[in-house]
């Protein structure tokens, strides 16, 4: 069979990678071709176009930057019909993704979609364009399958990518030892894996270190950002930035400070205790709060139902909120107790299924029947 991937940002290019290896498990005749990163491309995947040229975040930098993807749209309608795969594999990313697959679907190539975009946030008109469009639907959250209900479109629940991942992760040697730290408890800072995220959050984490003295603060970078989005944080002596170790980091780390997103959800099921932070341009988080349709940006928070992690949002993300929530929580009390309590509660209800065995098996059987 031949695969089509697409996955457009970092976490895509993890979850893409595992659900490769397990292809080729079902089908060692595979060939697989597509748009992701290094991980797939590592994988098996053959790379067209790595996912950092199509980062762009915020509703003002995808207008400025429109002719761009139209560009990378236009490439990639070409590339799928020059090559015409038995199936085409969207990975989350649903800007870009929605566009394929209803081009996809015009063309008469198969699409199965893994990781749903967050129609349940806003936007949830997009699920026609989904029940018209994709084949399948695997999802990553049980909630996702109520959502899809109503829209009259079943959906499956693949389990969570993360829990495989991390109940998979070992760490190899002294992370203080090779990152040079001493034996002070640590802080982790997750300013996110976009530029923009970084550029708006960073510096307001780091104002926290002088409060926080008998702390390591430690940043958790990516290799898809230009080390100078960290150089508030690489000139500093008291603080220390490591790449590509997040797991590493949050698997010794006594608290953390974390942008919303898949990270989050790494944090709590690492079990660190966290306190997340958003904030984005005033046009953006206008638009967005417009059109919002949940009551949280967690997605520990989401999935529980119910506020587990204090969230920390544009004008609420300041120095004197994140001091007072960080310190509650790295102090035993009750706020801490529910906030270990939630993330238990949430390992119960991701469950144990290995998401990418699970949506192998799943793409395989439809592939068969189809």
């Amino acid at each position: 069979m031949k695969y089509y991937i697409i996955a457009g940002e970092r976490s895509g290019d993890l979850h893409g990678s595992y659900l490769v290896k397990e292809l080729l498990k079902t089908d060692d005749k595979a060939e697989f071709r597509g748009w992701g990163g290094d991980m797939m491309q590592q994988a098996g995947m053959e790379l067209v176009v790595h996912y950092k040229h199509l980062s762009f975040m915020g509703i003002w930098e995808v207008i400025t930057n429109i002719l761009t993807i139209k560009k990378y749209l236009d490439q990639c309608k070409h590339d799928l019909l020059q090559h015409r795969p038995d199936v085409l594999i969207l990975i989350d990313y649903p800007g870009f993704n929605l566009k394929m697959a209803e081009f996809a679907h015009s063309n008469n190539i198969k699409v199965c979609y893994y990781i749903s975009p967050k129609l349940w946030a806003w936007n949830q008109k997009r699920a026609h364009k989904i029940k018209r469009y994709v084949a399948r639907m695997y999802t990553i959250f049980p909630f996702e399958k109520e959502f899809y209900q109503q829209f009259q479109y079943p959906v499956a629940y693949v389990g969570n990518p993360l829990v495989e991942t991390i109940n998979g992760f070992e760490q190899v040697g002294s992370f203080k030892a090779r990152n040079q730290l001493d034996e002070k408890p640590v802080i982790a800072i997750l300013p996110g894996s976009r530029k923009q995220e970084i550029r708006q959050m960073l510096r307001q984490m780091l104002a926290l270190v002088d409060k926080f003295d008998q702390y390591n603060f430690v940043v958790a970078g990516v290799d898809n950002v230009p080390q100078g989005f960290y150089k508030q944080a690489l000139k500093r002596k008291d603080v220390q930035v490591v790449f590509n170790q997040t797991y590493h980091l949050l698997s010794i780390a006594d608290a953390a400070l974390v942008a919303s997103g898949t990270a989050s959800l790494e944090a709590a099921l690492f079990e660190v205790p966290q306190v997340v932070c958003y904030k984005t341009s005033w046009l953006t988080y206008w638009l967005v709060r417009m059109a919002i349709k949940v009551k949280y940006i967690s997605l520990v928070n989401l999935i529980a139902d119910r506020l587990i992690v204090p969230e920390l949002i544009q004008q609420d993300f300041n120095q004197e909120s994140i001091a007072t929530h960080l310190g509650q929580i790295l102090n035993p009390g009750d706020l801490l107790k529910r906030q270990q309590a939630g993330y238990r509660q949430v390992k119960i209800m991701l469950g144990n299924k290995k998401a990418s065995q699970e949506t192998a098996r799943l793409i395989s059987e439809y592939l068969k029947e189809a």
